[in-house]
């Protein structure tokens, strides 16, 4: 009887936990990114502030996740995931604050873009803690699943920064209020890491050089895989990249649209479009090839920016078309962190997957600015299809380079 007990105190604590909490451990990154995004870019245009220059200060966002890869290996091999993640949402939430602090207005935005880099450079930190415990935490079987309850949380943070912080802004007569609800919602986040216990980050030694070459080393020996080049390669392209998702505020006026409907359809509704996505985009990429649905994934996106643009210009439009768009962002991340935490594994997973996660962040600054000049130069069309052709030219490079990956590796095979 008494082992029994044993036995079954070794299954419990063995039992991963319920991925729902990845959703709230990975909130602030949504939230702090949808209200720079929704709220202040709809405040912004409303003050007279071009989008090509709301779609820089939106840019801004992205750019510390860009090289986050340099800094991760501190997550690694320092503190713990949970201290970690401790430490970044006390700063990231003062940083929210912060960017709601400032009067709205164009000599504004050189501080404002600062305060935004500073705290999401905290951010990342955050998000490096989350995704090592998601590393070590989920076995392979259900990395799907736990990537679409992780995008779910991002995305819906989007929604609940953007759509909960412009309708606050609508009905409080000070900004700072807003900014501040939100960075105490951030904070809240932390009791989530009452129910993870650190794992046991397997490259650390004592000797802390000895653990800088474990770390190096294994992540030469993910990259150097086939599974491993392939994820690359989808990280550079810009596929799936949801750019678009933060102008629709500021583009909002094409379609008629009020503050009301963007409040709903690009805010807390569009957040949960999107996290709906997420879920629906994990559970297929547990049952088939992730990569392969990445890429099925970015083409839905595709078609949906083309029947936007050619759509009528209505308020109902705009919120169908922007609910299907959120859709599809969903499965599309979902589908990044499947197929990044099926090739990382454990060891130095904050590094590892932030090297895929940097990567992949380049492309959708990228496309965020590029579709900001469409639309200055061409119009709300011209920005829909030019993001939809540059989906279809990642979908099909990345073809090709898997292509000749598989002509390479069978004359390989051959030859030995």
């Amino acid at each position: 009887m008494k082992v029994e007990n044993t036995s079954s105190e070794k299954e419990i604590a063995s039992k991963p936990v319920h991925p729902f909490l990845f959703t709230i451990l990975i909130l602030p990154m949504g939230v702090s990114v949808g209200f720079v995004s929704v709220t202040l870019g709809y405040l912004l245009s409303q003050a007279g502030i071009s989008v090509q220059k709301i779609a820089a200060l939106v840019a801004a966002t992205l750019l510390p996740h860009i090289f986050k890869f340099i800094w991760a290996p501190l997550v690694d091999t320092t503190l713990s995931f949970k201290k970690w993640y401790l430490l970044a949402s006390i700063i990231g939430s003062i940083g929210i604050f912060a960017t709601g602090v400032l009067p709205l207005k164009e000599s504004s935005l050189a501080y404002l873009t600062l305060i935004i880099l500073l705290s999401q450079f905290a951010i990342t930190f955050l998000c490096m803690a989350t995704e090592g415990l998601m590393a070590y935490d989920v076995p392979l079987e259900l990395k799907g699943r736990a990537g679409g309850f992780f995008q779910a949380g991002n995305l819906g943070g989007v929604g609940i920064g953007g759509g909960l912080g412009l309708f606050l802004a609508q009905h409080v007569s000070a900004p700072w209020v807003v900014s501040a609800i939100l960075g105490l919602v951030c904070f809240a986040c932390c009791f989530a890491l009452l129910f993870f216990k650190d794992p046991k980050i397997t490259i650390r030694e004592e000797n802390i050089r000895k653990t800088y070459e474990n770390l190096f080393k294994d992540v030469w020996e993910t990259l150097k895989t086939k599974s491993g080049l392939l994820a690359l390669v989808l990280c550079f392209l810009t596929l799936g990249t949801g750019a678009i998702s933060g102008l629709w505020a500021s583009v909002a006026k094409d379609w008629h649209a009020s503050v009301e409907t963007v409040e709903i359809a690009t805010g807390v509704f569009s957040g949960l479009i999107s996290a709906v996505g997420c879920l629906l985009g994990g559970y297929i990429c547990d049952r088939m090839n992730s990569r392969n649905a990445y890429l099925i994934f970015g083409l839905s996106a595709a078609a949906c920016a083309v029947c936007m643009a050619y759509s009528p210009r209505t308020e109902l439009m705009f919120i169908i078309w922007t609910s299907l768009y959120a859709m599809t962002t969903g499965l599309c991340y979902a589908g990044f962190t499947a197929f990044t935490m099926e090739t990382i594994g454990k060891g130095a997973a904050a590094t590892k997957y932030n090297i895929f996660a940097a990567l992949s962040n380049s492309p959708i600054y990228l496309m965020t600015y590029i579709v900001g000049v469409a639309y200055s130069h061409f119009g709300a069309k011209g920005m829909l299809n030019t993001e939809a052709a540059f989906t279809v030219g990642a979908v099909l490079l990345f073809l090709i380079v898997r292509k000749l990956m598989d002509r390479s590796t069978v004359k390989i095979e051959i030859k030995n």
